[in-house]
């Protein structure tokens, strides 16, 4: 039987969380950029290779310090808690803005 390791889970969820919530917000901070720049491709890659270097490394610490690989299991499972949360905060807020532009 698979014993869970759960003190290093919740260690990997608890830092994952806002490390995820912070690779969004730079995801949008680095669209926005983009969207308003002249070179977009530099903007886009930039972010990129800065939010991925960040997950990363934060995500072998947590499973250095951990010791154990269930460190790297509440990791992904706090990113995809945070990816959901990021994809249905933006289609309610496309929801909203697209609504106020029916009537015009």
């Amino acid at each position: 039987m698979i014993t869970v390791n759960w003190h290093a889970a919740l260690l990997g969820l608890s830092v994952g969380i806002p490390v995820s919530a912070l690779f969004f917000a730079g995801l949008a901070w680095g669209m926005q950029r983009a969207l308003s720049s002249g070179k977009p491709g530099l903007w886009l890659m930039l972010s990129s290779f800065s939010r991925i270097a960040i997950l990363l490394a934060v995500g072998f610490w947590v499973t250095s310090t951990a010791g154990s690989n269930w460190a790297v299991a509440g990791y992904a499972l706090a990113f995809f808690l945070a990816r959901l949360m990021a994809v249905l905060w933006a289609r309610t807020g496309k929801a909203a803005a697209t609504t106020g532009q029916e009537g015009t």
